[in-house]
């Protein structure tokens, strides 16, 4: 495991209000969302959009944009991309509202603000100006530094919970491929939408106490389901039908609730892996958590990482290489290899409270050049503190193929002199 000791470089940011819910906008924005709620104390509800950075040393953020959402707190949402413009769906008190996120390019000089036009489809990618004509225009040109700014516009809003006397959106959770919407509350019932146009379709209703989780995957057309009665139920998310209840063999004596399900890519097949927070509940609190790794289809766990305390958080990188969880109690960030589930980077102490989202950095690669080029593996965490924080994993040293070989050779020669020298 990678030591790592917590340092004021890891808070990005501070809110002035409580963070509940954090995705990646583009490959180099990030949205984090929440609030104090409806009653009168103050502290605003809504989202925060800054850009990252690297300066080589460190990661930085820039506020971009800033959406308040009057008396309603934004709990939950979920960010898509389809036919070229990216949508955001967020979970505020019975409803779920989406919205229409346009980006606008813009410049500035020594703090003053030009704008360059409207953009619908930029998507993270800067749009480059062209150069005036005059060696005049040119130098004032070096000095703009162009950006992206974000206009979210509020469109349709569905109610989704129906549960009094507070119903209450839990989760929200789009498809990757956008085509697909599904939301889950307090009375226990998954509503399936056609997105974006929000039309509903199917209810799935297996559950008896409010949601906790969902989580489409990738192939299969598998849907999980996670909620405060215990159960754990995988679904067929186009036929509308459920497939299977996930049960394992709990400590005896004890009672366990999941907390979080995410789907995760197994790397070079077109099958998706299942990950589940589980915590005990009653008189077993004292008793261990566990991440757990599932075959969905053998219903089976494959692998386990088990923690002293509840978790709280999870996710999984795009490519399934890196899994991320985080606490309850102590607010810690781990990341984990997903082959084995070995921990290779812990954060004691990354949040003052209990960590209530994660999201990883998109993987770098050849067409899509990321700020995490810095590390293996970078992952931001909110927290009801109000803060924003990355935490990097280092390029683990690794030793060359040449140079194994020449290991192995010399290691065989060795053996085969020492053979002779015995009269082996």
């Amino acid at each position: 495991m990678a030591p790592y000791k917590r340092n004021i470089d890891d808070v990005l940011a501070r809110i002035n209000f409580p963070l509940f819910t954090v995705q990646m906008l583009t490959n180099r924005h990030v949205l984090v969302g929440g609030g104090g709620g409806s009653a009168k104390t103050g502290v605003a509800n809504g989202f925060e959009i800054f850009e990252l950075s690297h300066d080589g040393n460190k990661f930085h953020v820039e506020e971009v944009t800033r959406h308040e959402t009057g008396p309603n707190v934004v709990m939950n949402c979920a960010v898509a991309l389809k036919n070229n413009h990216t949508y955001l769906v967020a979970g505020q008190e019975s409803h779920c509202q989406l919205y229409n996120v346009n980006s606008e390019l813009v410049a500035q000089e020594n703090g003053d603000i030009e704008n360059l036009g409207t953009d619908h489809h930029t998507n993270g990618k800067l749009r480059h100006r062209k150069s005036a004509p005059t060696s005049k225009n040119n130098d004032i040109n070096k000095n703009l530094r162009k950006r992206l700014k974000f206009i979210l516009s509020p469109s349709d809003s569905v109610q989704t919970d129906f549960n009094e006397p507070e119903p209450l959106c839990r989760v929200v959770r789009v498809h990757p491929e956008g085509n697909l919407m599904a939301t889950g509350g307090t009375d226990g019932t998954i509503q399936m939408w056609r997105f974006p146009s929000l039309k509903p379709l199917t209810k799935l209703k297996g559950h008896t106490k409010e949601i906790d989780d969902i989580d489409f995957s990738l192939f299969d057309n598998y849907i999980i389901t996670v909620a405060k009665d215990g159960q754990a139920i995988l679904w067929d998310c186009v036929r509308g039908k459920e497939i299977k209840k996930l049960t394992w063999n709990q400590p005896q004596g004890s009672k366990y609730l999941y907390k979080r399900c995410r789907f995760g890519i197994i790397e070079g097949e077109k099958k998706c892996a299942l990950y589940m927070l589980s915590n005990p509940t009653g008189v077993a609190k004292k008793q261990k958590s566990f991440l757990q790794q599932w075959q969905p289809e053998e219903e089976t766990i494959k692998r386990v990482a088990i923690f002293d305390e509840s978790i709280s958080a999870l996710a999984v990188r795009d490519d399934g290489r890196f899994v991320a969880v985080g606490t309850m109690f102590s607010g810690s960030v781990s990341i984990h290899t997903s082959f084995n589930l070995q921990i290779v980077l812990k954060v004691p102490g990354a949040h003052a409270m209990f960590v209530t989202g994660l999201e990883f950095l998109p993987v770098l690669n050849q067409e899509n050049q990321t700020v995490c080029s810095v590390a293996e593996a970078a992952v931001l965490s909110i927290s009801v503190d109000n803060q924003v924080c990355i935490h990097t994993l280092p390029y683990r040293k690794t030793i060359p193929l040449w140079l194994a070989i020449v290991i192995l050779m010399i290691t065989l020669f060795l053996t085969f002199l020492f053979c002779s020298y015995i009269g082996l």
